[in-house]
């Protein structure tokens, strides 16, 4: 299966992010990708106010999507905010295309280095995956990362792929946390890890919003075995990578650690 993983600064403005997202996927349809990723807070970057902004999964923003999937003749995962109880947001990621409707409400939210996620977002408890071409795809966001039980429950469905869009928050040490635990993943679960990060502002030659996590750029594929496939730099790009799930079998056989977990009990 061939996928394309959107490394792009997203703004706080829904339609003007929307410009974006349908330029990248004719591109990546254009290239023969059956899958499209956009990083975490496509919809609207974090530092913005996220309630006023927030639409339900019928809402216009996730129509367009929809239209945008259906034109280019691929699935697109995007990351969104859907309105939730007591004036909160949900972290969502949409995927939607031919065949596949779905979203995933991020489980494990971002209250670490000074950042507080669930000050105005609700957690999700959902595990979620996807079918594409026969080809079973596990959903994460962000933070997710740091959790290997849920890429193990994505595997445990009968996923060989999880994609994991994401605003990393930058800082020191952080690329290097983002590159080790991305790989890790890949390991614990013997499975595709594509994962696709908001690219630098920088980079991007715009300044961050504000000291909310705005992205560090360095996307990549990692393969079941957890080597890097293919990566980008900080800078906005469009990766496009071919992921072979009979190269999951062969890892799983080698390496079976998944059936060599042992739980333990009381």
């Amino acid at each position: 299966m061939r996928i394309a993983l959107s490394q792009i600064t997203t703004g706080p403005d829904p339609a003007r992010n929307l410009t974006l997202v349908r330029e990248q996927a004719r591109r990546a349809a254009g290239s023969g990708a059956r899958v499209i990723a956009f990083p975490e807070a496509t919809m609207a970057c974090f530092g913005t106010r996220l309630p006023p902004l927030a639409e339900p999964l019928d809402g216009p923003w996730a129509t367009e999507v929809r239209q945008i999937a259906k034109e280019a003749g691929l699935v697109v995962v995007a990351g969104m905010f859907t309105p939730a109880a007591d004036g909160k947001v949900t972290n969502t990621l949409l995927a939607t295309g031919p065949g596949v409707e779905a979203a995933y409400d991020k489980i494990h939210l971002y209250d670490a280095f000074g950042f507080t996620e669930s000050a105005t977002v609700a957690a999700g408890s959902d595990v979620v995956t996807v079918d594409v071409d026969g080809v079973r795809i596990g959903l994460a966001t962000c933070y997710d990362v740091r959790f290997p039980e849920l890429f193990r429950a994505h595997a445990d469905a009968g996923a060989v792929l999880t994609l994991l869009p994401a605003s990393w928050g930058d800082g020191p040490g952080k690329r290097d946390q983002w590159e080790l635990l991305v790989r890790a993943r890949a390991l614990d679960a013997t499975l595709w890890v594509a994962a696709v990060d908001q690219a630098d502002p920088a980079a991007s030659g715009r300044p961050a919003v504000t000291k909310a996590p705005a992205g560090i750029g360095y996307s990549a594929v990692v393969g079941p075995d957890g080597t890097v496939r293919s990566r980008l730099e900080a800078a906005p790009g469009l990766l496009v990578a071919e992921v072979d799930p009979a190269e999951v079998e062969s890892v799983r056989r080698a390496v079976p650690v998944l059936a060599n977990r042992r739980l333990g009990h009381g």
